[in-house]
């Protein structure tokens, strides 16, 4: 099969992965062969590609945003079929002991392994998950538009919850990339107030479009005070203007794995007056199927831009250069 490989992490201008030629991987005890169809390009990738986050396995091949179909089940695999349509999400495996695990936390566990980092992701034609962590997915979306859904929209979610935006509230989004402009939806739909505020004046335009209430450049102030912020962008600057622009008792929620350094902050001006900032580590199951659950019951306007498997390498430098308007996703067929 083809695969990418991150074989000299670095900036994408150096070429950090190449397109190789592997053997198919094998199902083994407890887990799925899957055939990949469509796997989302995530700004965690970049940072595995480029060296921001540690190796943790040598030439690993990225990709942790997977729609595919089950094509061989490893022994003890019950509940699934050849032919079933699966995701394969970051969260990869937990030890299911420590007291994370046990106090339904299983995000922080210490044990944790994740897709495209830990073991082999879905930048390449087959993918291999433990059947305990492949996700059914809902109906009502092409195969492009559900990629997104299995980190962008998950990792927005779970940004959302830890951010404690209250009923009504008004909400702003630092960033508008593949997770941001889903985020944006389901808080919308929950009927929040949204100012999104980033750099990039095509993810302004798509964000009124999307029901945003307000769109404006990434270090003003919205029009009025914030109850909670997301930050999706990884630059630690902007953790200033975000609490800044909160209200007192208000929550920014930063939701990368990496974020480059923050500047000192001034206690009275941001962050007296309990406001707290508060940090995302991926999802657990349960985020995630009650996530999926809701886009299926509330359809969400999924943005995406479609490049061959083959166009890994520029997909990445174009998300590294801000040029992808909503989520980039690798058709492998």
């Amino acid at each position: 099969m083809h695969a990418w490989r991150v074989l000299r992490p670095g900036p994408v201008a150096g070429g950090p992965v190449d397109l190789v030629r592997a053997p198919v991987p094998r199902a083994g005890v407890g887990e799925l062969l899957v055939r990949v169809l469509v796997c989302g390009v995530c700004r965690t990738d970049l940072h595995v590609a480029e060296g921001d986050l540690p190796v943790h396995r040598q030439g690993v091949t990225p990709g942790h945003e997977v729609v595919g179909e089950v094509v061989e089940l490893g022994a003890d695999v019950t509940g699934f079929a050849t032919g079933d349509r699966v995701g394969i999400a970051w969260l990869r495996a937990t030890c299911g002991r420590c007291r994370y695990c046990l106090g339904g936390r299983e995000n922080l566990c210490p044990e944790s392994r994740y897709t495209g980092w830990d073991a082999d992701g879905g930048y390449a034609e087959f993918a291999v998950v433990p059947a305990a962590y492949a996700l059914p997915l809902p109906g009502g979306y092409s195969d492009d538009q559900l990629a997104p859904l299995l980190c962008a929209g998950l990792i927005g979610y779970r940004a959302l919850a830890r951010a404690e935006l209250p009923e009504g509230g008004r909400l702003g989004l630092y960033g508008f990339g593949g997770s941001a402009h889903l985020t944006a939806q389901v808080a919308i739909a929950r009927g929040a107030a949204v100012h999104v505020l980033t750099r990039s004046a095509a993810a302004r335009e798509l964000a009124l479009e999307l029901g945003a209430a307000s769109a404006g450049e990434a270090a003003e102030p919205p029009p009025e005070p914030l109850d909670s912020a997301i930050l999706f962008a990884p630059v630690g600057d902007l953790v200033l203007p975000a609490l800044a622009a909160l209200d007192r008792g208000g929550t920014l929620a930063i939701a990368g794995i990496h974020l480059s350094d923050v500047p000192p902050l001034e206690y009275q001006r941001h962050l007296f007056q309990e406001r707290q900032v508060r940090s995302v580590t991926a999802n657990t199951r349960a985020d995630a199927r009650e996530f999926l659950d809701f886009a299926g019951r509330h359809h969400l306007e999924v943005s995406t831009v479609p490049y061959a498997l083959d166009a890994a390498d520029r997909a990445l430098t174009d998300l590294a250069a801000d040029r992808v308007n909503g989520a980039a996703v690798l058709r492998a067929t």
